[in-house]
């Protein structure tokens, strides 16, 4: 039998320590001494060298399994939490040290064997991201980024960083972040820094897809593979063969499509509808604004294929985290649509920016660029002075002071406001979903969330259309 890697058990349960050690001899990899406590899981490593260690959080002794994986992680050692108390408090604080995993018992043998192969991948994908870059890719990186993923603060100059590290690589991304915060143009970054940039970007917004169409979709079909398949078609990870797929809102893939999509990462290759397998040498980008750990608890979504995608995670933050850059993107917009629309604009007043800085942008960067397109087209001036009514903070009813409003409650007064402005028409020029730059679709699941509905109009005013 050919070994694989070599695990160390940390586990102050017998019972429990033995019959983890007996399933990963089965399973053929090669296993250290078993540690109980802390103390004897850093003696046992010093000696052995492990790929990769299992540890129960709650261990004998004063220190905890969460104390060793803060070890592990500055040692650049992999490690998985084993644990039988899932409360956040604990789940919390065990991710703050970056495990490779985390499974709360009583877990199956599968569970295990899966999350380990996923850890150890996971685990040797982020060591070759190590090597150093030159000079030339790292100026090229800069020139690009800052012309379009626009900020200066710490977190964009982290999320800068990062992404120049990750374009070399062939490993998988995954973006995190709320919509409007510019998650396809990372994406879209990645892909024109990386030696694949000359083959092709396709992206997937698998919340617009139908379950009915996704497979095919994705994958493609051969001629009378079913009703009205006329004509053989390539899927989209086919046409992105060499290149690069951005799956956006990966988190709403049905779970059978997640499974289906787990072996194209795992074997590199996709099956046809009505036809044979097929290689594809395909960069996996995806991108969610859902919670997937939150997913993966509620069984709405795959453990072993987030932690196939969240190789490298990165991090998209919403514009109310970092205003700083606010002067910085409205001047990036005013010339950039300015030149596209003729236009004279040159710049805001005082009164403008201070109101744009008293927003707290629940639609982010893309909520901004449509705001001052808007303005563009309708200003005759060469200066906006103001942008209305954008910091209103209205008075909670029944009280008698100011309160801050929600998210959503921000969110719903400006879809309402366009609304409004659009007579209720949705789609279509001219229509809300143009105006706030998003799909239809997606329009529609926000006015159904935020209870947006057609009544208390006035009578003679249209019913939006969906």
């Amino acid at each position: 039998m050919k070994y694989k890697a070599k695990i160390l058990i940390v586990e102050d349960q017998y019972i429990e320590a033995n019959n983890l050690e007996v399933l990963l001899r089965r399973a053929g990899y090669r296993v250290c001494s078993i540690a109980r406590s802390v103390a004897e899981a850093v003696e046992i490593i010093k000696k052995e060298l492990p790929d990769l260690v299992l540890i129960d959080i709650q261990l004998k002794g004063r220190q905890t399994g969460i104390d060793l994986g803060g070890l592990l992680s500055r040692k650049n050692i992999a490690f998985i939490y084993l644990s039988g108390n899932s409360k956040q408090q604990i789940l919390d604080a065990a991710k703050t040290t970056r495990p490779y995993g985390f499974l709360a018992k009583p877990y199956r043998e599968k569970d295990i064997l899966i999350m380990l192969e996923v850890a150890l991948y996971a685990h040797s994908e982020n060591q070759s991201l190590n090597r150093p870059q030159s000079s030339a890719v790292d100026q090229k990186a800069t020139d690009y980024l800052i012309s379009d993923v626009i900020g200066q603060s710490s977190s964009m100059v982290e999320l800068h960083k990062n992404i120049m590290r990750v374009a070399h690589s062939n490993v998988s991304v995954l973006i995190c972040g709320e919509s409007g915060t510019g998650k396809e143009l990372i994406a879209r970054n990645i892909h024109l820094l990386s030696p694949r940039c000359k083959n092709p970007m396709i992206s997937v917004n698998c919340a617009a897809l139908p379950a009915s169409l996704i497979e095919a979709e994705l994958f493609g079909y051969e001629k009378g593979a079913f009703t009205n398949a006329l004509d053989k078609r390539a899927g989209r990870f086919e046409q992105a063969d060499g290149g690069t797929i951005f799956l956006d809102e990966i988190g709403e893939l049905p779970l059978e499509m997640q499974s289906k999509f787990l072996r194209v990462l795992q074997e590199k290759e996709i099956e046809v509808i009505g036809g044979t397998t097929k290689k594809v040498d395909v960069r996996v980008v995806a991108a969610t604004n859902r919670n997937l750990q939150e997913e993966m608890v509620a069984g709405r979504f795959r453990a072993d294929l987030y932690y196939r995608l969240n190789v490298f995670p990165l991090n998209s933050p919403p514009l109310r985290e970092r205003k700083d850059d606010l002067p910085l993107l409205v001047n990036h917009f005013i010339t950039k649509l300015s030149r596209i629309e003729n236009s004279k604009v040159a710049g805001v007043s005082e009164q403008a920016m201070q109101e744009i800085m008293n927003y707290d942008w629940p639609g982010n960067v893309r909520e901004l660029e449509n705001l001052i397109h808007r303005h563009i087209l309708l200003s005759g001036e060469s200066m906006i002075r103001s942008f209305g009514n954008l910091t209103a903070q209205p008075a909670k009813p029944g009280s008698g002071t100011d309160y801050m409003r929600t998210i959503e409650e921000v969110e719903r007064e400006h879809i309402l406001a366009v609304l409004m402005k659009c007579n209720w028409k949705v789609y279509g020029p001219g229509g809300a979903a143009e105006i706030l730059g998003i799909k239809v679709p997606t329009l529609n699941s926000r006015l159904k969330k935020l209870n947006i509905e057609k009544t208390g109009l006035k009578k003679n005013s249209r019913p939006y259309k969906s």
